[in-house]
């Protein structure tokens, strides 16, 4: 919708930078938003919050010079409302036809696609390996990284190609050379980042497993198979095969402390295994994410931090603001992880959510057999992850 031409609007429109936004929900200010997309984009992906308030109006019931009563009777007036859109364009516009009425209000810049740019790093204060562990965090999508580093070393673990910059400044920022850019599998969800960085100077490393589905670009990086290790300092970066929510599946456990598990588990959810081969091949999937949990993760010491690369809204951070959880925790709160073979399966595909948006454009992008640009790639990756089986059927009682 953004793409139309709006008028400017008669009146001075107040913009509100996302990360300034986002500082206000996390301090726990009350926030009123009026998200002026379509329904069924709202519907699928929005900003939500304890202490948010969202309401949504599509833009075009704001067109017409007599905007409807019943379409103003939704809109609160005893506080400040701030409005969005996709890009920017229709929020300040219906700001401007809301402001001209007497409403207090503002817009968000660049709508939901500023959003997305939002790209946090929290340090993980429970891990006590050498050197020191950073999960990056992107709440528009509830996509997770982690940066490792120790002497003048570092790694990244699930890097975004929208972020490249990002990880490289961080890197010089802390005086470290970025060695390794590590994938735990083909991501469905967003487009990777390991390729840029390998472009770049950093040493791209890819599962060996996944190199089956078709990577065209395996020749160029660094194979990590079960078992081997990766040096950053005095850190070590262990390979873990963990295959289901993809056959080639792969987690890190990065100097005993922590395992990043990719898309396998979740601090409150785990894989969903249909996103390789389809509603056929799920329960095969499930059937091999269940022997990977039991065999390979849940194995490991009870104070193991697990640290996935995704989060949901169902997702309560640790006091250190981080989304990870010791292995010990979750396996109390999430009774799918003491269920038998055959009840995990069942359960598991009982109640499968949406897939990703643009999947089917994302995977082969990965995969190196078709390209985007980084419009192109941003693009693609708006919108929930969708990478994890329901929560509303794993937790426990």
């Amino acid at each position: 919708m953004d793409d139309m031409d709006f008028p400017t609007p008669d009146v001075q429109i107040e913009s509100v930078d996302p990360d300034d936004l986002k500082e206000r929900i996390d301090a726990g200010e009350d926030v009123t938003l009026l998200d002026t997309r379509m329904k069924s984009d709202y519907d699928e992906w929005r900003i939500d919050g304890e202490n948010v308030e969202s309401i949504n109006v599509p833009y075009f019931e704001f067109l017409d010079e007599e905007i409807d009563d019943d379409v103003l009777a939704q809109i609160p007036d005893d506080r400040e409302i701030t409005v969005l859109c996709a890009k920017g364009g229709s929020s300040e516009y219906v700001a401007g036809a809301l402001k001209e009425r007497g409403y207090e209000v503002d817009h968000l810049e660049e709508g939901m696609n500023g959003w997305a740019r939002i790209y946090e790093a929290v340090e993980v204060e429970r891990y006590d390996g050498a050197g020191t562990l950073v999960q990056y965090q992107r709440p528009s999508s509830g996509c997770l990284g982690y940066f490792v580093y120790d002497d003048d070393e570092a790694a990244v673990i699930d890097p975004l190609r929208a972020f490249t910059d990002r990880y490289l400044d961080d890197a010089e920022e802390l005086g470290v050379d970025l060695t390794y850019a590590i994938d735990t599998h083909v991501h469905a969800d967003h487009i990777s980042g390991v390729r840029a960085l390998d472009a770049v100077g950093a040493e791209g490393v890819i599962p060996e497993a996944s190199v089956d589905r078709g990577v065209t670009y395996a020749d160029e990086m660094t194979l990590a198979a079960d078992g081997d290790e990766f040096q950053v300092g005095d850190v070590t970066i262990e390979t873990v095969s963990t295959p289901g929510h993809t056959s080639g599946m792969t987690s890190y456990l990065i100097d005993g402390e922590l395992l990043a598990t990719g898309d396998g588990l979740f601090v409150e959810s785990v894989a969903r295994p249909d996103l390789e081969e389809g509603d056929d091949g799920a329960p095969e999937a499930a059937a091999q994410l269940y022997e990977s949990l039991q065999e390979r993760v849940l194995t490991l010491p009870d104070d193991t931090l697990i640290g996935g690369a995704h989060f949901s809204d169902a997702a309560e951070p640790a006091d250190d603001g981080t989304y990870t959880a010791p292995i010990g925790q979750i396996e109390e709160e999430m009774a799918a992880l003491t269920m038998d073979e055959d009840e995990f399966v069942e359960l598991i595909l009982s109640d499968m959510p949406p897939r990703p948006a643009n999947y089917e454009e994302i995977i082969p992008t990965n995969l190196g057999q078709q390209t985007a640009d980084d419009d192109e790639a941003f693009e693609l990756e708006l919108g929930p992850n969708n990478c994890a089986a329901s929560q509303d059927s794993l937790a426990g009682d």
